[in-house]
């Protein structure tokens, strides 16, 4: 007989506030560079192209060769030892970052950061999958995808207070002279130690379904070679969303900086309630939506996600053409809004055609493919086009205007293509 997983109780749901907790720390620890744009660039000299590095191609780069080695772990190994162990390493690798004292060493720990980060999502969706029924699973990721927005939104806070009170540089026994921004990775670094030992004292949960082994990589690429077009569609589709995603979260604080002149102090605080609201009912309203969805469609959950993503276009190119900075951070609200009811759309949809024994490895392509092109081009793709193609830092919003719309009209199309080829793979359930 197989162990049959716990649903839903209080341990599901103490396990659940647990990731939320990580995914929290995991999202200040990476965003908390996107406030601190301007005082990096004019301490280390750096170009909006070099900046852009540090947002995202850094984690891109281990993803893109780490990531899938990792989901096959969580396929195979204690989720929440793996998990612990990961965010123990981003935390100290986020640390580092206050110590870097050169843009190398600084790049160095934002690839470490990424390599603890990959073990987090792989690892929290195969364990929300033995936690919750499958009736509960679009709203347990929708709480869960919260600790996006939040630590996104607590990131800008916490930038802005760091700038607000402490001196551009200071002197810290034991350490000498410290830049501010270097107090700041060092300040949302260090409490993910204890959020590591959190995490690894969860109880790991039976895993669902008839298989207690992985399936071998003859069975996985089997599995995936025959439903290759529709799951390529759907992460497609949530990645170009991420890709507008990140690239308006890299560059919008430096734009309100540089096109309004408001200040880190002011943006922060302003922009990081917007994330935390907007991105946390976006979220939340894509789970509970998509659960109604697709009890009454098939492709429910994926229709919603490219509805959303084309609703945001108009949003986006406005953006940048509004004549006062509040006219800007209003038209953030409902592009925020739209953005993550699109992202939040993905996870349950790809989890709906997947099998337990193959969740991990699933969600690791997603993360890829999230990392790779949302993360990994989004940020990059605004600084080529400011510096390479406007070759002017000051027409920053006009690259936010030409990249974002663009990417979400990938998604869309991405999820119109997707509809038909994905019913019939609901069809087929999920063996």
């Amino acid at each position: 007989m197989h162990a049959t997983p716990e649903r839903s109780g209080a341990r599901s749901l103490i396990g659940l506030t647990a990731l939320m907790v990580a995914y929290v720390l995991a999202f200040v620890d990476r965003q908390i560079l996107n406030l601190l744009v301007e005082p990096i660039k004019r301490d280390l000299h750096l170009s909006d192209v070099g900046i852009s590095l540090l947002q995202g191609l850094s984690f891109a780069l281990f993803l893109s060769i780490g990531g899938l080695p990792i989901g096959r772990l969580v396929d195979t190994r204690s989720r929440t030892r793996l998990l612990g162990l990961g965010i123990g390493f981003w935390s100290l690798a986020t640390a580092g970052c206050g110590l870097a004292s050169s843009y190398i060493m600084l790049l160095a720990c934002r690839i470490g950061v990424g390599v603890g980060e990959a073990t987090m999502t792989p690892s929290a969706y195969s364990l929300i999958g033995d936690w919750f029924s499958a009736r509960r699973q679009g709203l347990a990721m929708g709480i869960y995808s919260l600790g996006v927005y939040l630590g996104s939104g607590l990131a800008l806070v916490a930038g802005g207070l760091v700038m607000k009170h402490v001196p551009q540089t200071v002197t810290v026994p034991s350490l000498g002279a410290m830049h501010g921004w270097q107090l700041a990775f060092l300040a949302v670094g260090l409490p993910g130690l204890l959020v590591a030992l959190w995490v690894m004292l969860l109880r790991e949960p039976a895993r669902s379904g008839p298989a207690p082994e992985a399936p071998s990589w003859n069975e996985v690429r089997g599995w995936f070679a025959a439903r290759a077009l529709p799951l390529a569609l759907v992460n497609a589709s949530v990645a170009c969303s991420a890709m507008a995603m990140y690239g308006l979260s890299a560059w919008l604080p430096a734009f309100l900086q540089r096109h309004y002149g408001m200040a880190p102090t002011e943006s922060g605080p302003q922009l990081g309630l917007i994330v935390m609201i907007a991105g946390s009912l976006g979220t939340l309203s894509a789970g509970l939506c998509g659960d109604r969805m697709a009890a009454v469609r098939a492709e429910g959950r994926l229709m919603q996600l490219g509805v959303a993503a084309a609703l945001a276009m108009p949003c986006a190119a406005a953006l940048p053409f509004a004549s006062k900075a509040q006219g800007s951070l209003l038209l953030a609200i409902p592009l925020v809004f739209l953005l993550t009811f699109a992202i939040g759309s993905g996870p349950a949809t790809l989890q709906q055609v997947t099998p337990p024994r193959m969740r991990g490895l699933q969600h690791a392509l997603a993360v890829f493919a999230v990392t790779l092109v949302g993360l990994g081009i989004g940020p990059t793709a605004v600084a080529l086009t400011t510096d390479h193609i406007l070759h002017d830092e000051a027409r920053l919003g006009e690259s936010l205007a030409i990249v974002i719309p663009l990417a979400l009209g990938m998604s869309a199309l991405a999820a119109a293509a997707a509809f038909k080829p994905y019913r019939v793979l609901v069809s087929r359930g999920v063996a």
